[in-house]
């Protein structure tokens, strides 16, 4: 299959060119989560080279996507990607930095995969853009197993900085009292933060 075959070219060039794409398994679930769920529409924060945003649309026809980047030579890369794929129409590209950019529609899912220390900057800043019964799923919460280790045991600073800023997110969403949310051991671990019930953004 034609698809198929475009998709294994776009993880070997991730691979080549040290490019972080989502997981298998958490991939798996995103696409199963999204028709289960009859989500029709998804904002992604973290395009990189398009290839979850392209995975999620091949998954589902009726699905229409928003996704933001920042990186430029990554944007081009997706948006190359995007039109191999024949799905412009689907998906729209925005190139800015996510914290910049300000949305009127509403989505059913809300996917954070961009840079791991904003996450709680990416939450406040979009949920008024989510759905009343929408969820927001964000991807990496292990880091790689950093984020439950010991942080004296971490030699690199940054790697630790990370770390302690993930802590900090997971924190922040199980003391939100407005969503409820799991920790999935999905793939690099997933959060799966939906609204409580009667609770709506204002």
């Amino acid at each position: 299959m034609v698809e198929e075959k475009l998709v294994k070219e776009l993880e070997e060039y991730a691979k080549k060119e040290k490019v972080p794409i989502i997981q298998k398994e958490s991939l798996n679930y995103l696409n199963n989560y999204i028709e289960v769920k009859n989500v029709k529409s998804v904002l992604e924060i973290g395009t990189a080279i398009g290839y979850s945003a392209i995975c999620m649309a091949l998954s589902n026809p009726n699905l229409k996507i928003t996704t933001i980047e920042r990186d430029e030579k990554r944007y081009l890369e997706a948006v190359k990607n995007i039109k191999k794929f024949k799905l412009e129409n689907r998906i729209k590209l925005i190139f800015k930095d996510a914290l910049e950019v300000s949305l009127e529609e509403k989505f059913d899912l809300i996917f954070i995969d961009a840079a791991k220390a904003q996450n709680i900057n990416f939450f406040t800043h979009f949920e008024k853009n989510l759905n009343k019964n929408g969820t927001i799923i964000t991807d990496n919460i292990f880091f790689h197993g950093f984020t439950y280790m010991n942080l004296e045991d971490i030699e690199s600073r940054n790697v630790r900085a990370i770390a302690r800023k993930i802590r900090k997110y997971i924190e922040f969403l199980e003391q939100n009292e407005n969503y409820e949310t799991e920790i999935k051991k999905i793939g690099d671990g997933i959060s799966v933060t939906r609204r409580k019930d009667g609770y709506e953004d204002r």
